[in-house]
């Protein structure tokens, strides 16, 4: 049974489903196509340890999944790769995390869209509707949590929609929906990360 978040809620996945080896996340979202150019939202996922103010902070470049690095340095984070256009039924794009195999350093992966050269294009997300993230047990199919991002985002170009999480030698999630006037580049130098 699949619990419906709100922004800032927070659930214990290994509580809510008992047994739970790996998680596959996916994203989705609609997009208003019929002005301007093409527009390309893109997930990322940031493999991050915790600083002195509990904030994360990316471990290294290499822990930074997305569509051009597909899989994190210990095979634990798996990005299916760049949806284009967004217009297909169910998820558009998926992050699978394999969670034994996430290196104990790993405290927080932030999960974030993006808007290909959202300055350039003049882009942001008001033209994105039905925004959602959905946690599956990857094992079962079973959705085992789910977020939409319902909020008004028209003047920004960076969203976290979630962020799966350890605490307590558990595996959590919360449902972010922070949007930010960002490009990918500076949320990587945000999360510590180098250009």
């Amino acid at each position: 049974m699949s619990t419906t978040l709100q922004t800032g809620h927070r659930i214990n996945l290994e509580k809510t489903a008992p047994g739970l080896k790996r998680v596959r996340i996916g994203l989705g979202w609609k997009v208003n196509a019929a002005e301007g150019q093409a527009f390309d939202l893109d997930s990322s996922v940031f493999l991050c340890r915790k600083d002195a103010n509990d904030d994360p902070v990316m471990i290294s470049n290499a822990h930074f999944v997305y569509y051009n690095h597909t899989t994190s340095p210990d095979g634990a984070v798996v990005h299916s790769g760049d949806n284009r256009t967004g217009d297909k039924d169910g998820d558009d794009e998926v992050i699978t995390v394999d969670l034994a195999r996430v290196e104990p350093e790993v405290m927080e992966m932030p999960i974030v869209v993006t808007i290909h050269e959202a300055e350039a294009r003049k882009q942001t997300f008001g033209r994105v509707t039905d925004a959602y993230v959905k946690v599956y047990n990857d094992d079962t199919g079973e959705v085992i949590a789910e977020y939409d991002l319902d909020a008004d985002y028209s003047d920004k170009t960076a969203l976290q929609f979630g962020s799966l999480y350890r605490r307590d030698g558990e595996w959590r999630f919360q449902a972010v929906g922070a949007g930010f006037k960002l490009n990918l580049a500076t949320f990587i130098r945000k999360l510590g990360g180098t250009v």
